[in-house]
């Protein structure tokens, strides 16, 4: 348990209310934290000075040294460590000023869980972003990732990170889904006169629309419904540091208008509020989709790509960096022996083989996923070819039933078995046979969600109502009414 605690991270707990601290101590580690408690700011302050914990939890009012004074004095002597205020005395002052010092986020009691444990792995996540450096061109030790390969594309890369990370332009990372783009973002922030300051990262893809905009600039006691308190955004809280929008392609227009006004003022409103808080951050902002398409689309506003655009670095997909995939497989199979106390197999020339043959849909990220499920089946024996190509298509499958990675990852299992069995039989359709497929699947759930109505069918497909009546009844298709069953002749 300890080991599993060790590499969850470790948390001291400043808290003067026993009981609040043991449920706290039994929340957190139960998430395989380890977990450190201690009853007031000045005991904490000594604890967290001769240990090296990832995070501190701080009660606002304790007897003695208070919240703020310890905030201020953790910060003093570890920057880097985020720092999490707790109070039962939540307002804007308060908010403020432990912002101002540096906190990461503060907490309401009584806590809601499903809060705290979001907070707390945000803050952890960002622990390690500042803390781990990110190797540049050669394989990571253990536990460390890096940015592995010496082929040109990624000797660009390396070079582009050495000339942008010194100033404060904003940075477009642009490439595929699994390139590697956060740990370019975080190679910018630790080689950047910022490293000192926060790092915070937001995935503008994964959190719902009516609660981006909140996240970003924050928002005001009584907002919207279920705007308790006052709240911090990402803005203010990566003040002084960087600011990292991940897929931001994803972002709705409205919000898009509200960041195009912040890079241009370096102020935000918080949301329902009425004053100014101005923000010194570096941008970093990275998308795999084509915004070039998405502006033409009207998806995406041209105005803010160029205030992003100052700077881009282009990573490359894993299927044009043949010469690294060697050293990648190397250091996957140290990084995931590793982790899972198993012997650091031996990779068979037909496993790397049958390696090199995949096109890698999903890149490094689907290539680390292989490699450590490889790790798992062989238990330290060597790596054979069926095993690998066992774990490709079990990655590919989790991938599809999680509704998990991008389309073209999640088809790639079928459109490689179609393709081989039309090798084998010398001849096939496989063409005809997935845009038929895909084609049905698409126009059956439109009619399902429509109820029939062709006109919103055909809207939301892109095709005229002559094109759609074409399509159902070439895949003999029939269209419902409200209340009834599709059903395919």
């Amino acid at each position: 348990m300890k080991d599993s605690a060790s590499r969850a991270g470790s948390i001291l707990v400043a808290e003067d209310d026993p009981d609040i601290a043991a449920s706290l101590e039994m929340i957190l580690s139960g998430e395989g934290y380890l977990i450190t408690l201690c009853g007031d700011g000045a005991e904490a302050l000594e604890v967290a000075d001769a240990g090296d914990h990832d995070l501190v939890l701080t009660d606002f009012r304790m007897p003695g040294l208070g919240g703020l004074e310890l905030l201020r004095r953790l910060r003093e002597a570890r920057p880097q460590r985020p720092v999490i205020l707790m109070t039962a005395h939540g307002n804007t002052d308060l908010a403020i000023e432990a912002t101002k010092l540096g906190a990461y986020d503060y907490l309401l009691k009584p806590f809601d869980i499903a809060e705290l444990l979001g907070t707390v792995g945000q803050a952890m996540r960002a622990s390690r972003t500042v803390t781990r450096r990110v190797r540049l061109g050669e394989p990571a030790q253990a536990g460390q990732q890096g940015l592995i390969g010496r082929c040109r594309s990624m000797q660009r890369v390396y070079k582009d990170i050495g000339r942008f990370a010194p100033t404060d332009t904003s940075v477009l990372i642009l490439g595929e889904t699994g390139t590697g783009k956060e740990q370019v973002a975080r190679a910018l922030f630790q080689h950047s006169r910022r490293q000192g300051g926060p790092f915070i990262a937001v995935n503008c893809g994964a959190i719902p629309e009516n609660l981006l905009e909140s996240e970003l600039f924050g928002h005001v006691r009584g907002a919207f419904t279920g705007a308790t308190a006052d709240r911090v955004g990402r803005f203010e809280q990566a003040h002084g540091g960087t600011l990292f929008l991940d897929e931001i392609g994803d972002l709705p227009l409205p919000v898009q208008v509200k960041l195009l006004r912040v890079l241009q003022d370096r102020r935000v409103q918080p949301l329902g509020g009425s004053r100014d808080v101005p923000v010194d951050v570096r941008i970093l902002a990275a998308t795999h989709q084509p915004l070039a398409r998405l502006i033409a689309e009207k998806r995406f506003r041209e105005d803010l790509y160029y205030r992003l655009n100052s700077a881009v670095i282009s990573l490359p997909p894993l299927r044009e960096r043949g010469e690294d995939l060697d050293e990648l497989v190397d250091a996957f199979l140290a990084e995931a022996a590793a982790e899972l106390a198993l012997p650091v197999p031996e990779m068979t020339k037909p496993a790397r083989g049958a390696l090199a043959r995949h096109n890698w849909p999903g890149n490094v990220r689907e290539l680390r996923n292989v490699v450590r499920l490889a790790v798992l089946q062989s238990r330290g024996y060597p790596v054979s070819s069926e095993i690998i190509q066992g774990c490709i298509e079990s990655d590919l499958a989790s991938a599809s039933a999680s509704g998990g990675g991008d389309f073209h990852r999640v088809i790639a299992g079928p459109v490689r078995e179609a393709i081989e069995a039309a090798r084998r039989e010398g001849a096939g359709r496989v063409l005809g046979d997935l845009v038929k497929a895909v084609e049905v699947q698409a126009i059956g759930r439109a009619l399902d969600l429509a109820a029939g109505h062709l006109g919103k069918v055909s809207a939301w497909l892109g095709i005229s109502r002559v094109t759609l009546r074409k399509k159902l009844a070439e895949h003999r298709l029939d269209a419902i009414k409200p209340g009834e069953e599709r059903r395919e002749k």
